[in-house]
């Protein structure tokens, strides 16, 4: 047999769904965190389809440069099908060989890619279908939905389209039932959806893949969780019971326990739950995460209940410390973890070490690839920290506004949008008024599109700054508007 060209294989190779042409883009993703994270899955998680795990793990040693190992990955794959493959069709290892043809490819083996390419053409011989490798098979679109949920948050609206075309397809599959109701809480919980049960997505989606896969204890603990955002807290509560009873020291099952103590205002609990479970996962970034956020809430707790505010300040220190400590333990794992950067600034401050806070928020700023809800998250914090701990409402009113000039809207818009007005009030209340908080009010009125409101207060403003430019400018560009 002749060696084919590397066009002609690359083209075919493209038409192949695996994740190579997932575009799972390695600058979403820290491939060291996440080969650590599928370690885990490995040990630890008790599913039928640890092949999926192997699959992606092959893929991320590709991203590492490790084709030695992508293979090894991909041989285990096949061993994991092969013993749980009860329908004997192939439709399971398309993905499989998919990846295989890619990593030999990038091997520069082109026969052997061919070979698996070879290997997908003749399942699809096998299922009478089309050899069209864009053919629609629930496996495939079910294993793309379990990788883009792995991947990160903003994969989590295509992961949910793939499990919804999985059911489509095979709507009896408990599997593809689990995967759309997680993504769909995801997406939920991403967003910070507030809604009533009528129209809450992700409830009744997870209330009916608890019933057609009743030994998933995850996702038992992820209805009970939604259950206690409904106020539904007994509910929740049976939930987690019934799961506790199924997989007492399953960690995965134990993270989601403990946020459900920790929201219910037992922290105790919920502190000796996530360190049961760290015992297990010792470099868990999420696991360290949650400890963190109990420490904070004990601070937060404890100065609520403290008589005089000089009172018993040492175990607040400890508290605060504490919870330090294990955001430093995230950050070790998960360098890229937005929102835990931004918790060890706050507690920074809490422990009076404003130099490291305003190091940590400026180092956030420097990564390259923020979304736009974590960069208002950032800059809003990062206003408050400077307007309260700082004293710079300077600085503060540059990143509200750098916050609500991304126009995406998230709490955090509004919590800057707050922020703004609450300084400019502060500023036209002195005598005389300040030209400034007139400008404050302006650039909210016109960010907000009232471009009438935002004329009427940069008139305002001029009238006490009368030749100010940035006023002046504001003010006719606005007036070209109308």
């Amino acid at each position: 047999m002749s060696s084919p060209s590397k066009a002609a294989l690359k083209s075919c190779l493209l038409q192949i769904k695996c994740h190579f042409t997932w575009q799972l883009l390695e600058k979403d993703a820290d491939v060291d965190e996440m080969k650590e994270r599928l370690d885990y899955e490995l040990k630890y998680l008790d599913t039928k389809n640890k092949y999926m795990v192997y699959n992606l793990r092959a893929y991320i040693m590709h991203l590492k440069g490790d084709y030695t190992e992508a293979i090894h990955n991909l041989k285990n794959a096949e061993e994991k099908i092969q013993e749980s493959n009860s329908d004997a069709t192939g439709k399971r290892y398309l993905v499989t060989f998919g990846n295989y043809a890619w990593v030999y490819y990038h091997m520069k083996q082109y026969e052997d890619a061919q070979k698996y390419i070879d290997k997908i053409d003749h399942i699809y011989e096998e299922l009478k279908c089309s050899p069209c490798r864009t053919e629609n098979i629930a496996e495939v679109y079910g294993e793309q939905g379990w990788s883009l949920i792995k991947f990160g948050g903003q994969y989590f609206e295509n992961a949910r389209e793939c499990f919804a075309k999985a059911l489509e397809l095979d709507p009896k599959e408990p599997e593809w039932h689990s995967g759309h109701a997680t993504a769909v809480y995801r997406i939920e919980a991403v967003h910070n959806v507030k809604c009533p049960a009528s129209e809450c997505k992700s409830l009744a989606l997870l209330q009916s893949a608890v019933e057609v896969n009743s030994k998933d204890a995850v996702l038992k603990a992820l209805l009970a969780l939604k259950l206690q955002d409904l106020q539904r807290v007994e509910e929740g509560r049976q939930y987690i019971e019934k799961a506790l009873q199924q997989a007492p020291e399953s960690p995965y099952l134990l993270r989601y326990v403990a946020k459900f103590y920790r929201r219910a205002g037992m922290v105790d609990e919920a502190l000796s739950v996530l360190q049961d479970a760290v015992a297990l996962m010792p470099t868990s970034g999420f696991l360290h995460h949650q400890i963190g956020v109990c420490y904070r809430q004990k601070m937060i707790d404890t100065k609520k209940n403290l008589r005089s505010r000089y009172a018993n300040t040492g175990e607040i220190d400890e508290f605060i410390n504490k919870a330090i400590y294990h955001f430093q333990k995230v950050l070790e794992h998960k360098k890229t973890f937005v929102y835990a950067h931004i918790d060890l600034a706050k507690m920074y401050c809490g422990a009076k070490e404003n130099q490291k806070a305003d190091d940590t928020f400026k180092n956030v700023l420097k990564f390259p690839n923020l979304t736009n809800e974590e960069k208002q998250q950032v800059h809003q914090n990062y206003g408050l920290f400077q307007e309260y701990y700082m004293k710079s409402q300077a600085k503060a009113i540059e990143h509200y506004k750098e916050c609500l000039q991304i126009p995406d809207r998230y709490k955090y818009r509004d919590y800057s949008e707050e922020g703004l007005k609450r300084l400019a009030e502060r500023k036209i209340k002195v005598c005389p008024p300040d030209a400034v908080g007139f400008g404050l009010f302006g650039f909210v009125y016109k960010i907000n599109g009232k471009i009438a409101d935002a004329i009427e207060c940069y008139e305002q403003a001029l009238k006490y700054d009368p030749d100010n430019e940035e006023y002046l400018s504001e003010l006719c560009d606005l007036k070209l508007k109308i």
